[in-house]
């Protein structure tokens, strides 16, 4: 189970925050308040619901709290109790969190009063308990000794974390002070600052805390074990001899995924939800609304229908529920129906159990054969036993090189996995490394030629050849490999070569870009989303200084391998072109004028024929004739297709139309032919149902030629996908 942490935010919003300072194109309370979004935003991300947030405003108009009869209390309002914080209370916080009229406000007090909304919220419960402090340092602080003596009891007393984050406060650890500071800010700043230390907290200024915005911050996932039982080396049933000792297995790697998207769907002003083809709108307590820009959205869910062929049901086709249907199996192109009754007597009844089957020497286990992600197994952590047994094992495997080979089953019913156990012994620490094992039907085997040589039909070995490096090219090849080493390229602070990309500075942009467009639209829902953070982008592409010494050898190697530029490819072209001119000077297509100008097309070979005859039309009338012919085979192959057998050559002539009619400038004539070839589909009009067909033709995106494709094409981008949806 997660800790329970209870964080209270004190947030300065008084005048004097409404100003811009050190040429920062924000005011300070929007710069500061970046920071305080960006943890509340966090928080609220994680779904959990013993992180508790509150929220506290010093400096306000106004006065609301629970002291508030105490004159020392003033001008302090509470924002949000102690609570877990859901999106509806951060859209309120950030419409009533604004900088107020007033410098009237006593930190310390507020310091007090967060203080008193912990000890009534956590009570005398396992609490992670934070104040956070966010102010200029500017206005009154009351000082007095006997009243600090007493905050900073209580708050080591209760193990309570002091954080102080001034805007422009002097750090010289981090390089950074004010000049021609306040007299009044020198010495609230000097005040906060021993009163964090005697607290034993953390006291930074607000510039570095920004600057560490943009570094993903790495959630500490608390381990859940997937396996508890006993390891064991033979049979304990059968023989006294055998080894088991009792276990936990907890995963040490696991793939980190970006969250995916949420579907939803907006409510009628009568409040019925909208319905779209496919989905349901779930109704019940447990949906819960939610309200973005003035318009409510609700959850919504898939809804399936089962049908199976029937000649005497309307439509041809019989609604049939899920519990009559079976299971299939794709063998290729096959579906190979199973029943539940006959996948019990396949189903394999295993039980839970890690069983050691056998021993490999190191040097002969690949690591290629290494298959997802990674666990540790580690001895039960009461078991003193067990803990001196495992570790037994550990030391033998690492004295001897050797791996252990196990089968190991989950829990009872689930599928048995070969794993590898590796030993791995730490100064302080010291388990079995779990890696899965593919079977025979998991391994690929594929068969590449050599580069270094061509063997021919006759056995002959041709190490010199066209498609063969030389040995300037492996030469080149290897100096350039060699200057675009990055493993020694870094420099640490005392100038040592180090790595220049260790593991623990490179982040997934994906994940982690993600993550931040999902903090800073939670707050700011019509504001565009900020570039990508430099930590993001720093491995994308090498180091220009690496570049710049790695150019001579590239030039080298772009010389020896005879690199060209490849044109670029024209778009369209003119239907009367001049054609390229053969070596030889003559003109094949010469050669064939005796031949009817206007070809047959058969459909034996329908692409290289069409192609040709697009290659000798002369005007528009021969382009439109090929075209109809090409028209006319596709609609006959679909209506003679057993099933989809014709499908894919279909496909492919509809393919080549399309890029032929592109070049040729005449999108209108493959867009004529689409539709009028998808109302003959869904009119059932060649041979009967074929929407399989005209689903292909949208996946395989051979839908109309829009104007992005085709600068005189009329059709756009919106008519496309009109076009696609309509049925």
């Amino acid at each position: 189970m997660a800790d329970k942490e209870a964080t209270v935010y004190i947030v300065d919003v008084g005048r004097s925050m409404g100003r811009k300072h050190q040429g920062r194109k924000e005011t300070d309370f929007d710069w500061a308040m970046r920071y305080v979004w960006d943890k509340i935003t966090t928080m609220v991300a994680t779904g959990r619901k013993t992180l508790l947030i509150g929220v506290l405003g010093l400096k306000t108009d106004g006065t609301k709290n629970e002291l508030a009869e105490d004159e020392s209390y003033a001008h302090i309002t509470l924002f949000q109790p102690i609570s877990q914080i859901l999106m509806p209370d951060l859209r309120r916080l950030r419409e009533v969190i604004k900088p107020s009229k007033t410098d009237r406000g006593d930190a310390v007090s507020a310091i007090v009063l967060a203080i008193h909304m912990i000890i009534k919220q956590c009570k005398q419960l396992k609490y992670r308990r934070r104040i956070v402090l966010v102010t200029d340092g500017k206005g009154y602080i009351d000082s007095d000794p006997d009243s600090l003596n007493d905050i900073i009891k209580k708050i080591n007393g209760d193990n309570m974390e002091l954080v102080v984050l001034g805007i422009d406060f002097d750090d010289p650890e981090y390089g950074f002070k004010e000049e021609e500071k306040p007299p009044q800010k020198t010495k609230n700043e000097a005040f906060l600052r021993d009163l964090t230390e005697k607290c034993h907290g953390v006291f930074g200024t607000m510039a570095q805390a920004v600057e560490e915005l943009d570094i993903p911050r790495l959630k500490t996932i608390k381990p859940v074990h997937s396996y508890r039982g006993t390891l064991t080396l033979g049979d304990p049933k059968e023989y006294d001899t055998a080894l088991s000792i009792d276990v936990e297995r907890f995963p040490r790697t696991m793939i980190a995924k970006p969250p995916s998207a949420s579907a939803f769907v907006l409510r009628s002003d009568s409040g019925e939800p909208t319905q779209s083809t496919g989905t349901v709108v779930a109704d019940g307590e447990e949906d819960e609304a939610i309200q973005r820009n003035g318009n409510t959205l609700t959850n919504v869910r898939s809804a399936y229908s089962y049908t199976v062929a029937d000649a005497d049901a309307p439509g041809g086709k019989k609604d049939v529920a899920r519990d009559d249907l079976a299971k299939g199996y794709e063998y290729g192109r096959t579906v190979v129906p199973i029943s539940e009754s006959d996948e019990n007597i396949t189903k394999l009844e295993s039980e839970a159990a890690m069983e050691i089957v056998g021993f490999v020497p190191k040097d002969k286990y690949e690591r290629y054969m290494a298959m997802g992600t990674s666990n540790i197994v580690i001895a039960q952590k009461t078991n003193d036993k067990a803990v001196i047994a495992l570790s037994s094992l550990i030391h033998a495997l690492f004295e001897l090189d050797a791996y252990a080979v196990a089968r190991v089953v989950k829990k009872d019913g689930s599928d048995p996995l070969l794993i590898l156990l590796s030993p791995s012994v730490e100064k302080d620490y010291e388990c079995l490394i779990e890696n899965q094992l593919p079977f025979s039907e998991d391994v690929r085997s594929y068969r590449f030629p050599p580069i270094d040589k061509i063997v021919t039909v006759s056995g002959k070995v041709v190490t010199q050849h066209r498609n063969l490096p030389t040995k300037d090219l492996s030469q080149a090849m290897s100096d350039f490999v060699d200057k675009m080493d990055i493993s020694h390229f870094d420099r640490n602070d005392e100038g040592e070569a180090g790595e220049y990309m260790a593991l623990e500075d490179v982040f997934s942009p994906v994940l982690h870009r993600i993550e931040q467009a999902k903090r800073w639209r939670a707050v700011r829902p019509m504001e565009p989303v900020p570039p990508v953070p430099e930590v993001l982008l720093k491995y994308s592409e090498q180091p220009e200084e690496l570049q710049r010494e790695a150019k001579p050898a590239l030039q080298r190697l772009i010389k020896a391998a005879d690199v060209k530029k490849v044109p670029p490819k024209v778009k369209g072209r003119k239907r009367n072109r001049e054609a390229d001119k053969p070596l030889s000077g003559l003109n094949v297509d010469d050669l064939f004028r005796q031949q009817p100008k206007r070809a047959k097309i058969s459909s034996e070979n329908s692409i290289p024929e069409f192609k040709q005859t697009l290659a000798r039309a002369e005007d528009i009338e021969d382009i439109k004739d090929a075209v109809k012919q090409m028209a006319a085979i596709i609609e006959n192959q679909i209506k003679d297709s057993f099933g989809n057998s014709n499908y894919d050559r279909v496909l492919e002539e509809l393919g080549v139309m399309r890029s032929e009619l592109t070049e040729l400038e005449e999108p209108v004539l493959y867009n004529d032919i689409l539709r009028g070839l998808k109302m003959k589909i869904m009119a059932e009009e060649l041979g009967g149902e074929r929407r399989e067909m005209w689903w292909s033709i949208r996946r395989n995106r051979l839908s109309l030629i829009d104007k992005k494709m085709s600068a005189v094409s009329d059709v756009t981008e919106e008519e496309v996908k009109e076009f696609n949806a309509a049925k």
